[in-house]
């Protein structure tokens, strides 16, 4: 079955909640970045997030980066998405090797380590605005619920998880973001609580075959729990040919300086893998083209489109 997310509200609309099945998002980011087993854990719980709160976007071109900065081996890791929920990332270093944690566990903790956490949204208008705050634990999912009350002051459990095969394939994974929104009252976070005490952990819910919607119905299911909407979800990298040439351009003649040499350019897309080469007169064609687009539109009277 494919990937999705759910999203829904709960207790009169005082509760906003996402829910998401992420195993074939996380297994395509695992065999395009070659990861080793806790790598795969740390960046599938990332890029799970970032799923769900990319859906939280409005507009069509708005984006949402998730990155995290930490002193352990894996260094750091980024995740992309859209409004869409369509994802990608990548580890700093991506083949990790790490004994299991004291409870059995891939050490996802130990592998990012110390460090912080920011959330970056691009929204297509103005500078883009990114909330940052240091990280508790390094398990992500406890990394993102300290920043939402910290950075955004809105009260949430956030839940992620990865299980993996002994094949080192991906098993399970996915994860749920639940939010309390003004006016919820205290018997409502009682209940709340109460119920996310229960849950033993995300990847052991999907494994027994829960769905995000059975999820969702165990934790809120008797708080007028409504379902709005199901979203597709996948690991989806938009770079191009085109749109790489055009990046390059931009940087201008002096940052290329090895063009005006005759040699040619070669760029590793960090999300997916996929190799671009370009030759030094397609390059050269590309600067000129785009510092003459700029000295037209400096040339241009006020006002005027070029």
């Amino acid at each position: 079955m494919s990937d999705y997310l759910i999203k829904a509200i709960a207790a009169d609309g005082r509760i906003r909640a996402y829910a998401a099945s992420t195993r074939l998002l996380v297994e395509t980011a695992r065999r395009r970045h070659n990861t080793s087993p806790t790598v795969t854990a740390a960046l599938g719980r990332l890029l799970t997030a970032a799923a769900m709160m990319g859906s939280m976007l409005k507009g069509e071109d708005e984006r949402l980066t998730l990155k995290i900065s930490g002193d352990g081996p894996v260094q750091g890791l980024v995740a992309v998405s859209n409004a869409r929920a369509e994802v990608k990332g990548y580890a700093f270093v991506p083949d990790v090797l790490l004994p299991p944690s004291p409870a059995g566990k891939l050490d996802v903790g130990r592998a990012v380590g110390a460090g912080t956490i920011s959330v970056t949204r691009a929204i297509g208008v103005g500078e883009p605005f990114t909330g940052t705050c240091q990280l508790v634990s390094g398990e992500i999912a406890e990394d993102l619920t300290y920043y939402y009350a910290a950075s955004e002051q809105t009260p949430s459990s956030v839940a992620l998880g990865v299980l993996m095969n002994q094949n080192n394939t991906v098993r399970q994974a996915g994860g749920f973001i639940i939010q309390l929104m003004p006016g919820v009252t205290e018997e409502v976070i009682a209940r709340l609580e109460e119920r996310l005490r229960a849950i033993t952990s995300i990847t052991s819910m999907l494994e027994s075959g829960m769905t995000p919607e059975d999820i969702l119905t165990q934790v809120l299911g008797d708080m007028d729990l409504k379902i709005l909407e199901r979203v597709p979800t996948a690991y989806r990298c938009d770079c191009s040919r085109e749109r790489t040439l055009e990046t390059l351009a931009g940087l201008g003649k002096k940052s290329l300086d090895w063009v005006e040499k005759g040699l040619p350019t070669e760029v590793v897309c960090e999300f997916c893998g996929m190799i671009y080469q370009f030759e030094a007169e397609e390059l050269r064609e590309a600067i000129a083209r785009r510092e003459a687009s700029r000295a037209a539109a400096d040339d241009a009277p006020d006002g005027e489109d070029v």
